[in-house]
Order: C-alpha cells, then sequence, then structure tokens
C-alpha cells in the first residue's frame, strides 16, 4: 500500500494537491510528482484515449512513488468502475453523477460484500499480487476501507441530489465537474452565473455537512488557492500538459526579455 492512504486523506481540514495525467503517463511520473510534493495524482481515461494497459502501467509508476493513483473512468459502467481497482487504483472519480441511484450503483460495483457485490478475484494487482491465505471476508474489508470514491457533480440533478448522495456511505468525495456544469446549466463557461454558484455551493456544503471531500481542478495555482479558500480541500493545479506549457512559457518570457 503507498504509504499515505488516499482513503484516510478525506474529509480532512487540510489541502491535499496534486494534478491530472492527461499525457504523460511514464515511468517517471509518479516519482517526479512525488519529489514535487504532490498528495495524489487523478490519471485520465475520460478524455484521453487511454486504456486499462495505460492504467496498469501508471498504478505501477505511482505504487513505486508511493503516491496515491486516481483513475477517472469513461463511463459509470460497473466493469469500468471494478476494472479500474482490480488495477490497484487507489480510488475512482465517476463522472456525470446524477442521482442517488445512479451512486447506489456505483457503491455496488466498487465494494466487496458485504457493502456491494464487486466480483471477487484477489491476488492480483489490488492486493500487490501477495500470497495470502486469510479468509475471503477480512479480505474484502480491507480492499473496500482502502477504495475511495470520487463522484462527479456535473448538472443540476446532480447538485440537487449532492446533500443525499455525499451522506451515503461508502462515497468519499464529490469533485465539481466544472465546465461540465456550467454547460448543463446552459451558461457555458459562466463560473459567476448565479445558478452555477448554488449548485457549488449546494456540492461545497453537502461534502462538508457529511464529513466527505470537495475536489476542484484549477487552471493554475493562483486558482487553486483561491478554490482551498472556498473549502475545496483535494485541488488539482491543472493537468501535466498544462503545467509543461505554463513552466515552458514563463521560462521563455523570461529568457527573451532577459528578467
Amino acid at each position: 500500500m503507498p504509504m499515505q492512504n488516499l482513503r484516510s486523506l478525506v474529509g480532512t481540514a487540510e489541502t491535499k494537491v496534486g494534478t491530472f495525467l492527461f499525457e504523460f503517463a511514464t515511468p517517471g511520473i509518479g516519482q517526479i510528482l512525488k519529489a514535487a510534493g504532490a498528495d495524489f495524482a487523478v490519471l485520465d481515461m475520460e478524455h484521453t484515449g487511454f486504456g486499462f494497459d495505460t492504467v496498469r502501467h501508471v498504478v505501477r509508476y505511482c505504487q513505486a512513488a508511493e503516491l496515491p493513483l486516481i483513475v477517472r473512468i469513461p463511463s459509470q459502467h460497473r466493469h469500468h468502475v471494478s476494472r479500474a481497482l482490480d488495477t490497484g487504483a487507489d480510488g475512482v472519480m465517476v463522472p456525470i453523477v446524477s442521482s442517488v441511484a445512479q451512486a447506489k450503483a456505483i457503491v455496488d460495483a466498487a465494494k466487496y460484500w458485504p457493502d456491494g457485490t464487486r466480483g471477487v478475484a484477489l491476488g492480483l494487482a489490488h492486493e500487490r499480487f501477495a500470497v495470502r491465505s486469510e479468509p475471503l471476508v477480512p479480505r474484502f474489508a480491507e480492499q473496500n476501507a482502502r477504495t475511495c470514491l470520487i463522484l462527479q457533480i456535473e448538472d443540476a440533478q446532480g447538485a440537487a441530489a449532492a446533500d443525499e448522495i455525499a451522506a451515503m456511505p461508502g462515497v468519499d468525495m464529490l469533485w465539481l465537474g466544472h465546465n461540465d456544469l456550467s454547460v448543463a446549466l446552459g451558461e457555458p463557461g459562466a463560473f459567476d452565473h448565479p445558478d452555477f454558484l448554488k449548485a457549488e455551493q449546494a456540492t461545497l456544503s453537502a461534502a462538508r455537512r457529511h464529513g466527505k471531500s470537495a475536489g476542484r481542478l484549477a487552471v493554475d495555482a493562483r486558482q487553486g488557492a483561491q478554490f482551498a479558500a472556498m473549502g475545496y480541500d483535494f485541488v488539482s493545479i491543472a493537468g501535466d500538459v498544462w503545467l509543461l506549457q505554463q513552466a515552458f512559457a514563463s521560462g521563455l518570457s523570461t529568457v527573451k526579455s532577459g528578467k
């Protein structure tokens, strides 16, 4: 297990800072981020074309670095939830969760008996390939305790159900999908629109009320600090592509200006 257990960080006051991996699924990525001080990383399957072979590799890279890895899966389908967890990922981020019924189905797919109906195949990556002889029930409990579920609030229905969703056992974090939420509300990119702010506050309040975490992706570190001040305790500073571009653009400007 990673020394820093992702689920142990849920609901704590300290701000946890990480980033998304959209492009650089390279062997050193986990150690690069860990050396920089990252608390977590999110490998994105929804918008990248990454498949499960890539997920398997990046999970190993991050395990070697003792950096918790969340996999954003491309759908709510049961086989996406359980397969990502079977690779050994510390958690899954699930898009467009709009109802309690959807949240219940995700928990059911992610948790072993008695908390869910996840298919059983032990002794593999999520158990670090250990040869174990313990009975099934305590091994189920061990995996249920380490599996972190992050549900994305990305439409008005999800925001309206946020309190009930956050109250559910097994749900650890609500992650605001700000772009999709603004589009679903009919105001693309209007993050200061009253409807967006109402949905955002409902999400933050629900997480806080039930001792769960709230997360959001920021475009840069300055915005990330603003989100932390608002009550988001998991903050992603952009993603790997944009971090490289931002750093290079800043360096380029310095070199060319001589300052």
